[in-house]
């Protein structure tokens, strides 16, 4: 299942109009507008393909400037990530050689991509 967030614009003249139809319509979920003609809706689809239909719906009502996709949300994209992660170790490996000096350690951000060795070693010190 797809789920994505689509911002639909108008003329405010037009507005009242196109929330109408677009509530009326069964291919979106209205949400929120501004007076400026600014409207968010969600689409659904079982795939991508599906969801452009929907979007090609929502183009074609009177009235709407444009119609386009902001988020987007996969389950089949989450579940990918959610594997990734699931078969990833915890606590990167290096933070359990015991042989760096907790000096020598540079943190950068991202644990898992950079060589932080001894940094176990250093809590094991601190900690006693």
């Amino acid at each position: 299942m797809n789920i994505s967030s689509i911002v639909v614009q108008t003329l405010p003249k037009y507005l009242d109009e196109v929330v109408k139809n677009l509530k009326d319509c069964e291919v979106c979920e209205y949400h929120i507008h501004d007076e400026l003609g600014r409207i968010i809706v969600t689409i659904e689809g079982k795939n991508v393909e599906e969801e452009l239909e929907n979007l090609r719906v929502i183009e074609n009502i009177p009235h709407v400037i444009s119609a386009d996709m902001q988020m987007a949300y996969s389950e089949e994209e989450l579940n990918e990530h959610m594997e990734v992660l699931e078969n990833s170790d915890v606590v990167p490996s290096m933070l359990n050689d015991e042989t760096i000096k907790a000096e020598d350690i540079v943190y950068n951000g991202d644990l898992k991509k950079k060589n932080v060795q001894g940094f176990a070693k250093h809590f094991d010190k601190v900690g006693k």
